[in-house]
């Protein structure tokens, strides 16, 4: 179950990441900063994300 818990929080986490690098994306701006926070906070929420369905699928409930 704790994985599970954790899958869901790093799905979570993933999603925020995903979230905040599209509104940089779509708000703009000028320069190398902006262009590396969105990359660096879009590969990092894909990351989160596709770790977190991973252990929320490959993790099996038991019966206790």
């Amino acid at each position: 179950m704790e994985k599970r818990i954790l899958g869901i929080i790093l799905s979570l986490l993933g999603i925020a990441g995903l979230i905040y690098a599209g509104v940089s994306f779509m708000n703009g701006g000028e320069g190398t900063r902006n262009i590396k926070t969105i990359i660096f906070t879009g590969v990092l929420g894909g990351i989160f994300f596709f770790a977190g369905i991973g252990l929320i699928r490959n993790t099996k409930d038991k019966a206790t």
